[in-house]
């Protein structure tokens, strides 16, 4: 059985792959998305990642597709208590921003479509610098103090706005983030590195990178004159374009030919040994491609094979 990592300073114990949701009920419809949420718990899986905006961007969605999905798995599979539910708020289309009204608004709606009483784990989706981190906090405090949300966390935010927010929550006695979600994999370090992990790793905050595998490039499915249908290809293929994209193939291709590993294994795995990090996030559009992420937990690098990676990756 995967020994289970505690989030944070917080009381959750999480499987050290997230599985994103992001899919659900976009690129996976609700038997696919069912197939592969099955088999994520089948691996010993626990963590499940989703937003309140997931999949608006969809001509004919509005928002809240994979809430539902997740909603609807939960209730059939009689599950809940065995599952850390991660969602997020602030970038729902009737709810943008993160003024109090908004937070409050928002997760009343999230707490319905995934049909539960509370949420383990709340996400500000994108900081709302018009808001003062004072509002903001306070809002979230209250969904904990009313039992609607254990813990919570913060994603896309400024070294600085974090900073005041934690501050800020040990000054008045409030809730304080336990997590962050920065976007951060092999081909993307200096959006999390320095500062902001700095803030995270002082501050004793468990990091849930998204993008983990750069939109599917580090799975190693992209290569010179391969064509990979996805909704994603054109993001990742780029990657391919650029001698840092090419040195982090070759450096991962090399390890996972000699630990008898995938390549989003290895890639996955590079980022669960980085400092603060508690479990990355990848999404399954179907189940054969579940087996490489769940791998993670069974994987750790040596020293000198993150090396090997961090330098391929400088």
């Amino acid at each position: 059985m995967t020994s289970l990592r505690t989030l944070g300073s917080s009381d959750l114990q999480v499987f050290p792959l997230s599985l994103g949701g992001n899919v659900f009920g976009w690129t996976a419809d609700e038997d696919q998305s069912f197939a592969v949420l099955d088999a994520y718990a089948a691996a010993g899986g626990n963590f499940v990642d989703t937003a309140d905006s997931y999949s608006a961007w969809i001509e004919g969605n509005r928002g809240g597709e994979s809430e539902t999905v997740i909603g609807k798995w939960l209730a059939s599979r009689s599950n809940r208590s065995d599952i850390v539910v991660a969602t997020k708020v602030g970038a729902h289309p009737d709810y943008k921003g993160l003024s109090a009204a908004t937070v409050k608004g928002a997760a009343e709606a999230s707490l319905r479509r995934l049909g539960t009483d509370h949420i383990d784990l709340y996400y500000t989706h994108f900081d709302d610098e018009n808001v003062p981190v004072e509002e903001i906090i306070t809002a979230l405090d209250q969904l904990v103090k009313e039992g609607k949300v254990r813990h919570i966390a913060a994603s896309n935010i400024s070294p600085e706005r974090l900073r005041a927010s934690l501050d800020f929550s040990e000054r008045e006695g409030l809730a304080r983030y336990v997590a962050l979600q920065p976007h951060y994999n092999l081909v993307s370090r200096s959006t999390y590195e320095g500062a902001l992990q700095d803030t995270a790793a002082g501050a004793g905050l468990a990091a849930v990178p998204y993008y983990a595998l750069a939109s599917g490039f580090l799975t190693g499915k992209y290569r010179p004159g391969a064509t990979v249908e996805s909704a994603r290809s054109a993001k990742a293929g780029g990657h391919l374009e650029s001698e840092q994209g090419r040195k982090v193939l070759a450096a991962l291709d090399r390890i996972a030919a000699d630990r008898n590993a995938e390549t989003a294994t290895v890639a996955l795995a590079w980022l669960a040994a980085q400092p603060t990090v508690a479990a990355p996030i990848a999404s399954a559009r179907t189940v054969e491609q579940l087996p490489a992420l769940v791998a993670v937990a069974d994987l750790e690098l040596t020293d000198r094979e993150v090396a090997l990676l961090t330098e391929a990756s400088a």
